[in-house]
């Protein structure tokens, strides 16, 4: 009940309220369990919940066609990324090189994996490695960035800093991974997110593969490879692609 109270601005007894007054506009038996651990939807209420699933995805796609429809460029822009690349879009909001937002729009940068959050309209557009597999999105290739080796200045740290088993498919965790292979050289640490990597390898624990629009701009961080395109042979080491992601129906008034 909270959690959802967060999501919809409103108190719990009005929550409250409003869930016990649409289950007595079924006159039957009511639609979740009071437990004394929160709610619980019942036998009942399951069988509400593919209807309810269909009207609400009527009703985002109702919302997505009115934001298409609008023709005056104002209000929040929500771009869902993650916490590295919403820092480096920060960082970009204010130089000489710049190009200035349109009058009377505000960026709002959502930390977020997730790409299903476009179609609830949490965000208006993605920023992500890979496009989604499936779904009614427009993608575009943003552009790339290159990668390096790096490890904290006046250290000689051999050891690696990269990703979990989970993520052992990530390129940077493959291209890790062979050059432990190669060398017989240790893990230090195992880290779910760059923002950990970046932190384990400023404190000295190993060194890691991070962008170059994190890495170079680090004092206390030193590159031991050349990015792309200037890497030796046999790095392995390559560009990465940022895709946009936008839901189909918001991109008609993007154009």
């Amino acid at each position: 009940m909270r959690a959802a109270g967060r999501k919809l601005g409103l108190s719990q007894p009005t929550i409250a309220r409003h869930l016990a007054a649409f289950e007595v506009t079924f006159g039957g038996p009511t639609l979740f369990d009071r437990l004394p651990e929160g709610l619980r939807l019942n036998a009942a209420g399951e069988q509400l919940l593919p209807a309810t699933e269909n009207v609400e995805q009527a009703m985002l796609a109702l919302e997505r066609q009115r934001a298409a429809a609008s023709p005056a460029l104002t209000g929040t822009v929500r771009v869902s990324t993650g916490e590295c690349a919403a820092g480096f879009l920060a960082r970009c909001l204010s130089g000489s090189t710049t190009a200035v937002l349109p009058s009377g729009i505000t960026l709002e940068l959502v930390e977020s994996r997730e790409t299903a959050n476009l179609a609830r309209r949490e965000a208006d557009m993605a920023l992500r490695h890979q496009p989604p597999e499936s779904g009614d999105f427009y993608v575009s290739k943003a552009g790339t960035f290159a990668c390096a080796v790096y490890r904290r200045r006046d250290t000689d740290a051999d050891a690696w800093v990269t990703y979990t088993e989970e993520q052992a498919h990530y390129e940077p965790a493959r291209w890790v991974q062979r050059q432990i292979e190669q060398t017989g050289e240790k893990v230090a640490l195992r880290a779910s997110s760059m923002l950990m990597h970046l932190e384990a390898i400023r404190a000295g624990t190993g060194r890691g593969v991070l962008p170059c629009y994190v890495g170079d701009g680090h004092p206390l961080l030193e590159r031991t490879t050349s990015p792309v395109p200037d890497s030796p042979p046999n790095t392995g080491l390559s560009f990465t692609v940022i895709c946009v992601v936008q839901h189909a129906c918001v991109r008609l008034s993007t154009g």
